[in-house]
């Protein structure tokens, strides 16, 4: 059953029902795509989990990762696959995917908090197994590789954002990518701020479009949408 109802917490800029979202510049840079806005809100957000237990928001809520999940089960993704988490936040997605007997994942994501709170949550779940290191995805400079699976929910949206060098960040994301994935390797994306035909542009160079997953829909002026849009690709040379 498709999902009616998501949390879209972190976009940046969703567009209204009808506008027109094909350009790949209609919105401008924001704060959302800084690394001190994300260092100050998992600060906070580790504060909070010591103090009280409470993980934090989940990205898109409960619903994205339960699509992501019911994809890898429908494509038989071994429960051994190399799959990494980008922009991992507070490491919930992490948590349920070793839930669902996936053995070899990491995480990584540039914020020290958002990677001390991901293994202080990953540690109450007793999941110690679980990979998660302090990188940033954008300057890895090829120290990320050799993974069949790897998953955003909301990084490229982020970073898409970053008031410098918009146009180079975003191409630095799809270069690093390609760097991370094998050949025939998986990316799964889940965004808020790009439709599907700014994604397929995006992701053109290297990359193969599998198929978009169901997102909850909306209806407006006689016009239908979503504010969330879920995609998957894969890499080929």
């Amino acid at each position: 059953m498709e999902e009616t109802t998501e949390n879209t917490h972190g976009c940046g800029d969703i567009s209204g029902p009808g506008e027109d979202r094909c350009s790949d510049n209609d919105f401008g840079p924001s704060k959302l795509g800084t690394r001190q806005y994300w260092e100050d809100a998992y600060q906070k957000e580790l504060e909070t989990f010591k103090d009280i237990g409470d993980v934090g928001e989940i990205w898109f809520g409960e619903g994205s990762m339960s699509r992501i999940l019911r994809w890898m089960e429908r494509a038989n993704i071994p429960e051994n696959t190399a799959i990494l988490d980008i922009g991992t936040g507070n490491g919930a997605l992490l948590v349920e995917l070793a839930k669902s007997g996936y053995s070899n994942l990491m995480g990584i994501d540039y914020s020290p908090a958002s990677v001390e709170l991901a293994k202080n949550v990953l540690q109450a779940e007793d999941l110690t197994d679980v990979t998660v290191k302090e990188v940033d995805f954008l300057n890895s400079q090829g120290e990320l590789k050799g993974f069949d699976v790897c998953i955003d929910k909301g990084t490229f949206d982020a970073v898409s954002l970053n008031p410098d060098n918009t146009n180079q960040v975003k191409q630095l994301y799809v270069e690093a990518l390609k760097d991370a994935l094998k050949d025939q390797g998986h990316f799964a994306i889940t965004s808020c701020n790009w439709t599907k035909e700014q994604l397929l542009d995006r992701f053109s160079d290297g990359f193969e479009f599998v198929q978009e997953l169901p997102t909850p829909s909306f209806q407006f002026g006689g016009k239908k949408g979503n504010s969330v849009t879920a995609l998957i690709f894969k890499r080929v040379h």
